[in-house]
């Protein structure tokens, strides 16, 4: 019997050809795989047939931010080559941030991408990463979106692409803050929205800026002992009013482990959402018993990840593991750019 606080238990064999470097050709093209918890029952359907498991009445959560161009490549006055990656704003022109080369970016030294963009080590903080200050940037989005690169995954393993600044972004992308994609959602094209709309299935959004730390191993060999990332998250009024009184009788498919994340951490003992800004570091693993999500869209996560284990912990481990050896037997495609799973 496996032991299912152990980090080796969520180590799986995956092909390289396997991990998806490049979007399908349509959004809406990738394969989704149906998990169903109570029989254990697995089948696939194509993506853009989501509708045919949904009915009038049910509603889809997801999460709206936008993801910025976070990675920037400056020089110092020197002359010498840096790279600046934003994880997360903590104020007006203020942002955590690794840096590339440490040892030559103590603080004070200025970071010059542009003749009109640049900025300054402030500070240096826990595990190595720095306080950066844009000055008097009003437009600094707009300096971003100039200078910064798309901060695709490593394992996507290449240069970004003029169509990753589209295709790394969900379609209903609004709030600026995240430095990687709620990637569950990027299957959802605009023709599915207005089928959707027409068909009486409902959608509403919250705000989980996703940080770096996504990607981020667990290595701890009991994963208990794993801290999570802290990542801020929004639910307006509206939101928490329309996601407080769902009807039961309906199905709710959460869009993402962002979305879920978010939701586990706000919901209270009665069912209901509450509105507000929020940090979570909320950590799911199998044994965690859930207090709101019902059905889960989701991508494939990699190995040893805290996502492979939240999944697990709503599926169910044996389950979970079974359906990634299918995935891996019928070559679907994996991570950010890949095909989805609909665990329900």
């Amino acid at each position: 019997m496996k032991d299912l606080f152990s980090l080796e238990s969520y180590n799986y064999s995956l092909p390289e050809e396997l991990i998806a470097k490049y979007p399908a050709k349509k959004r809406d093209a990738s394969r989704l795989m149906i998990i169903e918890r109570a029989s254990g029952k697995i089948s696939e359907i194509k993506f853009s047939e989501l509708l045919s498991f949904l009915q009038k009445g049910d509603s889809l959560v997801f999460n709206d931010t936008k993801v910025i161009p976070a990675r920037l490549l400056g020089k110092r006055p020197s002359g010498g080559s840096v790279e600046i990656f934003l994880l997360k704003q903590k104020s007006f022109g203020l942002w955590e941030a690794l840096v590339r080369p440490g040892r030559k970016l103590p603080v004070g030294q200025k970071v010059i991408f542009g003749d009109d963009f640049c900025c300054e080590i402030v500070e240096v903080l826990q595990e190595g990463s720095r306080l950066v200050r844009f000055e008097g940037n009003a437009n600094f989005y707009e300096l971003l979106s100039k200078y910064g690169q798309i901060p695709l995954p490593q394992y996507i393993d290449r240069q970004d692409l003029e169509e990753d600044k589209d295709r790394y972004q969900t379609v209903f992308a609004k709030k600026p803050g995240a430095v990687a994609a709620p990637t569950a959602a990027l299957h959802f094209s605009e023709e599915m929205f207005h089928q959707m709309n027409s068909f009486g299935v409902s959608h509403t959004t919250l705000t989980l800026h996703v940080g770096a730390g996504t990607f981020r191993p667990v290595k701890e060999g009991d994963i208990r002992n794993h801290h999570m990332h802290e990542e801020s998250f929004f639910i307006s009024p509206e939101a928490a009013e329309i996601l407080s009184f769902r009807d039961l009788n309906k199905r709710q498919i959460c869009v993402g482990t962002t979305t879920c994340r978010a939701l586990e951490s706000v919901v209270n003992k009665c069912g209901g959402v509450i509105p507000g800004d929020y940090e979570t570091s909320i950590f799911i693993y199998p044994g965690y018993s859930f207090k709101y999500v019902s059905s889960l869209l989701t991508n494939f996560h990699l190995p040893k990840s805290s996502l492979l284990m939240l999944v697990s912990a709503f599926a169910g481990y044996e389950l979970m593991m079974e359906a990634y050896a299918k995935a891996v037997e019928n070559k679907y495609r994996f991570f950010s750019y890949g095909d989805a799973m609909l665990i329900i």
